[in-house]
């Protein structure tokens, strides 16, 4: 359940090259910015701003005067950057998101539909269509003691060589209010995780995660 394949629906990003091209999702964080580079000046100038070096702008996007953004970044058209946010570079921002009040974003990838509405940090991370993190809610990147991430699925260990992973959140993906997902958290499609949650490893498409780590699927 951790490949792209099996997450994400391509149809909702622009960065559906760059996915087609690996297994797993996190296999494709050290290539975000290189894909904006190449992506961004085929982008149509009559529908893209280009208002500063390796930055592409929506003109039908809502840009907040106080918003801080470095490239390489694409935001996508009807998307919302709202005052404060902060992207720090290697953001691909699809089309109908919502970048809200203070909330910072780092090597990442937003499918459309995305919504990180109020102080939300998203850092080496990948947010699957229409999925949500609640207001204050967190991706954790970079453990405790510097070491390399493990993605964590029951007694199942795949090593990402890397220092820094966030979360990998698929398609239509709720994050409840002040939870912290923890480096190297999957979440399938569709799953749920209740507020004030610090979530580790793997929770399952169609999944709710409860505060003790409980994971129930969802009854439909």
């Amino acid at each position: 359940m951790m490949t792209v394949q099996s997450m994400y629906d391509l149809t909702h990003t622009r960065a559906r090259s760059l996915l087609e091209s690996v297994t797993y999702p996190w296999e494709a964080l050290d290539s975000i910015g290189e894909a904006i580079m190449q992506l961004g000046p085929t982008l149509d100038p009559e529908a893209y701003d280009h208002p500063q070096e390796n930055v592409w702008i929506a003109k039908s996007a809502m840009v907040a005067p106080t918003a801080s953004i470095t490239g390489p970044c694409i935001i996508g058209e009807k998307t919302e950057v709202r005052q404060c946010a902060f992207i720090r570079g290697n953001a691909l921002v699809g089309d109908g998101c919502v970048v809200g009040n203070s909330t910072e974003l780092k090597n990442v990838i937003l499918f459309d539909g995305v919504q990180v509405p109020h102080y939300n940090y998203v850092g080496d991370s990948i947010l699957g269509w229409h999925s949500h993190m609640g207001a204050g809610s967190i991706t954790s990147n970079v453990k405790s003691d510097k070491s390399l991430v493990v993605i964590h699925d029951g007694q199942e260990r795949m090593e990402t060589g890397r220092k820094k992973v966030g979360a990998m959140l698929a398609d239509d993906v709720e994050i409840g209010c002040g939870s912290v997902l923890n480096p190297g958290t999957v979440v399938g499609k569709g799953s749920r995780v209740y507020p004030l949650t610090s979530v580790r490893g793997v929770i399952p498409a169609g999944h709710i995660c409860k505060q003790d780590g409980t994971k129930v699927e969802i009854r439909k």
